[in-house]
């Protein structure tokens, strides 16, 4: 620029000059100030300022804590078989019902009646039975008679025949009152069935004997159609937390897998729990499967509805070599770290290849180095860079400036 100015000073004025040289001199101290952040704010001795940690080795565990509720283990809606109106509900919510216990009864009058019905056909089924079977009896020894005397040539052929066909007649009277008979006692028991419905009871197959009322749908007095409900029956113990993971999560999942959950009602107190049941399928919706932990809950603390957040072991390494996060980047396309040489104080480039990731740690895969990476400033770094850590009691040396 000074060479220009100089070759032709004719087509310069004095202010002109003036202002061109101003210009020249300020844009030289920005570019040597540039240049200096440029090298990310380097000490004067040429050391890029750092933070570093060392790395570490132990056992290295992948966690993952997943939100769920809880859900009761078995849940019961008892309802009626038959409609009627509600005379009496011995229990309420919160109440503990055993299994088989009574817990509603609807007015039973007409029940009642029908089964004495059914006992007064049931009586004349029985006497007609009893009738005839005494009418084959009698056939009987008539047809048996009449064979003696045929036998004797008293009796004739159409004598033996009459006497056959009334024994016939009697043995088919005898099947149809048995038959009656039947029918009659079924009835009996139909309606001796529809009485025990007006009691309605807690009745479940598996799990333990006693559930607690969860709803109490109607009242005393009210009528209601069959199969309305009338109460909600829950098991607390045990209790399950329901969770839904990824696809990535769903294959380190397995059944017995050992769970920690902390429910908001709760706070500080972990609940140990199991996988009990994992789904086959996704939800196309969300993509996520659904996962149960079942939760030992023998004083009731934890209830239906819950929010529960669940932490579940997915992975675990034993003597794995892992660094904070933030000391992994990338460079070029390659994931590596910064290796601090405390020797000569420079910065090494170190690619890397990661494993498991929790707790604001990252495992390195076969990694052969110890020493301390940097966790700040990598951006300002090249491989074979000075650093130094400020303020640390064992600063890394600073190298030496070069020419």
């Amino acid at each position: 620029m000074r060479a220009w100015i100089k070759q032709k000073p004719v087509m310069i004025g004095g202010g002109v000059l003036v202002a061109v040289l101003a210009w020249a001199i300020g844009s030289r101290l920005l570019h040597d100030d540039g240049g200096s952040q440029s090298r990310g704010g380097r000490s004067p001795g040429g050391a890029v300022p750092v933070e570093a940690v060392p790395v570490e080795q132990g056992t290295l565990i992948l966690h993952r804590t997943l939100s769920g509720t809880l859900e009761p283990e078995a849940r019961l809606t008892l309802a009626p078989k038959v409609s009627g109106r509600l005379m009496r509900l011995p229990v309420d919510v919160s109440d503990t019902v055993k299994r088989g216990e009574i817990v509603a009864v609807l007015e039973d009058d007409e029940f009642r009646q029908a089964v004495a019905e059914a006992n007064a056909r049931l009586a004349v089924a029985e006497a007609n039975r009893s009738e005839a079977r005494s009418r084959l009896e009698i056939a009987r020894r008539e047809w048996d008679r009449v064979q003696t005397l045929q036998e004797r040539g008293i009796a004739s052929e159409s004598d033996l025949d009459t006497a056959r066909a009334e024994f016939l007649a009697a043995e088919a009277g005898v099947d149809v009152a048995e038959a009656g008979y039947k029918r009659d006692q079924a009835a009996r028991a139909a309606a001796e069935i529809r009485l025990g419905y007006t009691e309605i009871r807690a009745e479940w197959d598996r799990g333990d004997d006693a559930r607690i009322i969860a709803e109490r749908f109607v009242d005393e007095g009210d009528t209601v159609a069959a199969n309305t409900p009338l109460f909600s029956i829950v098991e607390l113990d045990p209790i399950l937390a329901v969770i839904q993971v990824t696809e990535k999560d769903y294959p380190r999942v397995s059944l017995s897998q050992s769970a920690e959950v902390v429910a908001d009602a709760f706070p500080g107190r972990p609940f140990t729990g199991v996988v009990t049941r994992i789904a086959p399928v996704f939800r196309e919706s969300s993509r996520q499967a659904r996962i149960e932990v079942s939760i030992p809950n023998p004083d009731y603390l934890l209830k239906p509805g819950m929010f529960a957040r669940c932490t579940l072991e997915l992975d675990r390494v034993e003597e794995a070599v892992f660094v904070p996060v933030e000391a992994v980047t990338e460079r070029n396309g390659e994931t590596g770290v910064f290796r601090i040489l405390d020797d000569s104080g420079t910065a090494r480039w170190e690619p890397v290849q990661t494993g498991l990731e929790d707790g604001g740690f990252v495992q390195l895969v076969d990694a052969a180095f110890a020493g301390r990476v940097v966790t700040l400033g990598q951006q300002m770094l090249e491989d074979g860079s000075a650093v130094r850590i400020p303020g640390s009691s064992e600063d890394v040396p600073e190298a030496a400036d070069s020419p």
